[in-house]
């Protein structure tokens, strides 16, 4: 542990400034409003999938000011197909909650930074260091897998025990100057050398330190979760089409999905021309399946069955939450990736033949 606490920063700082990034459009910036950003949206996603929302993101929102002072439905709407959307409504809370406690201005205190609506301990540092000189470590998923192996921690790093110790070593292993090169450094060995599977050792700038290399565990290291299999359910949801326009309403806040909009759910067990009678008030003319789709999420997959009813309205009034909209306005709209799929399906299709309603 000695010899690699003498020459952990070192060796990451050196090998950063040849082989690091350096180029990501959030890098090369102190403005802790595009840092928060970015890692917000780097949270469980990887960085070719952020590029793109990140930049409409600041197109559309340029000001943490603009961001604060703009509908959650905007905010979600543009978020759509970036999944976790409990980050995206974190991400407008906070930006209202700079505005309000701080005066529009991150603080610099990490630990008050930390107090922000959806920022973390290591998200705090992150911006402290990167945007105001702290001295401070972070601890995302690359950073915990390249201290398990360089060190050989074992155990589950999601444990309590294990991401205690990880803590202590990442703050043990900060460099007295240069902290936010050396983070940088941790965040950038782990994406592109110190990868989850085939790790590069051969180009590792610890691979002579590394407990894991030594042993020969990278792959037991860090501790893999154990595995579990993933339930599947099911869900029908419901097309309901009158001419071009398709119903949409507002999911529950919490839960999946929280707070967009989506295609109404069939309750197990009940009849789909009735329910679109009763509970939304359309008369069904005609009935189609679609084609059916699966969508994964962290704990579960969704099998999701679309059936697509021509409905007539029978009165104009609407339920809070609830609205009908164009389909060629979908696109814009704040919708799960899966609806806005089968949603893309129906417009392009568009002329799917419906199958004759009988009675």
């Amino acid at each position: 542990m000695n010899a690699l606490q003498a020459s952990f920063a070192a060796r990451l700082i050196r090998w950063h400034q040849r082989h690091g990034r350096h180029d990501l459009p959030w890098q090369n910036t102190t403005d802790p409003y595009r840092v928060w950003l970015s890692e917000i949206m780097l949270q469980q996603t990887q960085v070719a999938t952020v590029i793109p929302y990140y930049l409409r993101f600041l197109e559309r929102f340029p000001r943490l000011a603009a961001l604060a002072a703009a509908p959650v439905e905007e905010v979600m709407a543009l978020w759509s197909g970036l999944g976790y959307y409990a980050r995206a409504r974190n991400l407008h809370a906070c930006a209202q909650a700079v505005m309000s406690r701080h005066g529009g201005k991150f603080p610099h205190d990490p630990d008050v930074i930390a107090e922000l609506p959806g920022i973390g301990r290591s998200t705090a540092n992150s911006i402290a260091t990167f945007c105001f000189g702290a001295h401070a470590p972070i601890l995302d998923g690359n950073v915990k897998r390249v201290l398990c192996r360089a060190c050989g921690i074992e155990g589950q790093p999601t444990s309590s025990a294990v991401d205690k110790r990880l803590w202590a070593l990442a703050a043990e292993l900060m460099p007295a100057r240069q902290g936010a090169i050396h983070n940088q450094a941790q965040m950038d060995l782990g994406a592109m050398v110190c990868t989850r599977t085939k790790p590069r050792c051969e180009a590792c700038p610890l691979n002579d330190i590394c407990v894991a290399h030594a042993s020969g565990r990278t792959a037991e290291l860090p501790t893999p979760k154990l595995r579990r299999e993933i339930p599947l359910r099911h869900a029908t949801l419901l097309v309901l089409q009158d001419g071009a326009r398709v119903l949409l309403e507002a999911r529950p806040p919490n839960g999946i999905w929280g707070g967009l909009l989506s295609l109404p759910e069939l309750p197990q067990g009940a009849d789909a021309e009735t329910w679109a009678e009763q509970r939304f008030g359309c008369r069904v003319i005609a009935v189609s399946p679609a084609p059916t789709l699966v969508h994964g999420f962290s704990h579960f997959r969704l099998h999701i069955a679309p059936l697509l009813l021509r409905v007539k309205p029978l009165h104009s009034a609407m339920e809070p939450g609830r609205q009908w909209l164009d389909l060629a306005a979908t696109e814009g709209a704040a919708l799960p990736a899966p609806i806005r799929t089968i949603l893309a399906d129906v417009h392009t299709s568009g002329k799917r033949p419906l199958l004759s309603r009988k009675r």
